[in-house]
């Protein structure tokens, strides 16, 4: 449905930090021809936190412009209220969104029942498809199996992007949920066990740098060339890692400006890599790109 290599897009800003369309049209080019099957955007990666209603659509509108067809355009329309989500999940409808990713409503922690209702209340609203968003460590709830295994039975709740890391229960969604559920991997560096487990693919971070990479080693890996697609795993996790250094999306908007891409800074109260930071991505980023022609 989203194809196996789902960017997480960062929300490019200008240098007075507003949001920039013409830095998005260079970014969605760019993203495209690196392989990516579908952009998600406004998320969490997108800096949705310190965006406005007005931005996020604008942003989701212009997405869907510039992509015009040829990928999905998902957005991030969750929320920690119900009413929220529900609100911009319709408004991103309206200017075309493909699909909704909706992350687990974060501090207010809700029971698996407040969740089941939450999810089954947004998905009312649309007739689109909905992934769900299990990131237990930003949001502060975990959404069980059998919630998820609720849910899968709502018709437009086709999948979930799953960032716990218990690959208990991971392998228990797959086990548990219909075939055409879908899970991908909401960590870069999870990818391939996942896969191995039953995923479709990755919301990924470090698509945004390395999408030819990240292709093949998917690709290998469904070729069942897993000596390459573990080799190809190894060579990256550095990276990986060096991408979540400090909180994301800090080192990919660093990353994309070292090969030319640039998105701008991040809106406080994140800030800019440190110098220090900014060294040791440039010498892991330079082993899968060349840098040599970027100051």
């Amino acid at each position: 449905m989203f194809g196996r290599l789902v960017t997480a897009m960062v929300t490019p800003f200008a240098d007075d930090l507003r949001l920039d369309v013409s830095r998005l049209e260079v970014l969605v080019e760019h993203l495209l021809a690196t392989g990516t099957t579908a952009i998600v955007v406004a998320g969490t990666t997108g800096e949705s936190p310190t965006l406005t209603e007005s931005e996020r659509m604008t942003l989701c509108r212009e997405t869907v412009r510039i992509v015009a067809g040829r990928v999905p355009v998902i957005a991030g329309t969750g929320s920690y209220s119900t009413a929220e989500a529900e609100e911009l999940t319709r408004e991103a409808d309206e200017v075309g969104a493909s699909a909704f990713l909706q992350v687990a409503p974060y501090y207010n922690k809700p029971s698996q029942e407040g969740l089941y209702r939450h999810f089954c209340k947004v998905a009312e609203v649309t007739n689109k498809p909905i992934l769900l968003y299990n990131i237990p460590a930003r949001t502060g709830v975990n959404l069980s199996v059998e919630t998820i295994v609720r849910l899968s039975r709502v018709p437009n709740i086709v999948g979930v992007k799953e960032s716990s890391g218990d690959f208990t229960q991971i392998s228990r969604i797959i086990s548990e949920t219909p075939e055409d559920f879908i899970l991908y991997s909401g960590d870069d560096k999870y990818t391939l066990p996942i896969l191995a487990l039953g995923g479709v693919g990755v919301v990924s971070v470090a698509a945004h740098v390395v999408g030819h990479a990240m292709t093949a080693m998917i690709e290998a890996f469904f070729s069942r060339d897993v000596q390459s697609a573990m080799r190809r795993h190894h060579e990256l996790m550095p990276l990986f890692e060096e991408l979540f250094r400090t909180s994301n999306p800090v080192m990919v908007k660093t990353a994309l400006a070292l090969i030319d891409v640039p998105a701008g800074g991040v809106r406080q109260p994140l800030v800019d890599a440190t110098p220090e930071e900014r060294r040791g991505l440039r010498r892991v980023l330079g082993q899968h790109v060349d840098l040599s022609t970027v100051h």
